[in-house]
């Protein structure tokens, strides 16, 4: 079965729509009692976390990373330039979606350290 750039798409869009509870969103799992603060301090550091860019220019260079790859990959396997424009566009659309899913687990990162910072014991 041959994936078309419209295909790969919709399975970037699907694996990143799957992740709803990380990133920015990510709530998380805390050892023992959370005091009256819980919400605001969760909502406080989540927001925190959405300040942090999600596109920027590592955004552009795994792009031309993954165009400049994938084209590549297919001239040496297929040994001509007829699918070229595809593969490329196929290999930016991985390189930007690798960088997309990177960035949505700094903000979880960013979030489990936040929450640490203020007194809570994060476990997961």
């Amino acid at each position: 079965m041959r994936l078309t750039i419209s295909n790969l798409s919709v399975c970037a869009f699907v694996a990143l729509g799957a992740c709803s509870n990380v990133g920015a969103n990510y709530q998380p799992v805390v050892d023992g009692p959370v005091g009256p603060n819980y919400n605001a301090d969760l909502a406080q550091c989540q927001a925190l976390a959405r300040s942090q860019p999600t596109v920027d220019e590592r955004t552009a260079a795994s792009a031309l990373t993954g165009a400049a790859t994938g084209a590549a990959t297919s001239a040496i396997l297929n040994d001509s330039s007829d699918d070229l424009g595809r593969a490329a566009a196929a290999g930016a659309l991985v390189g930007v979606t690798a960088n997309a899913i990177q960035k949505t687990q700094n903000q979880e990162v960013i979030v489990r350290n936040c929450m640490r910072g203020r007194g809570y014991n994060v476990v997961g």
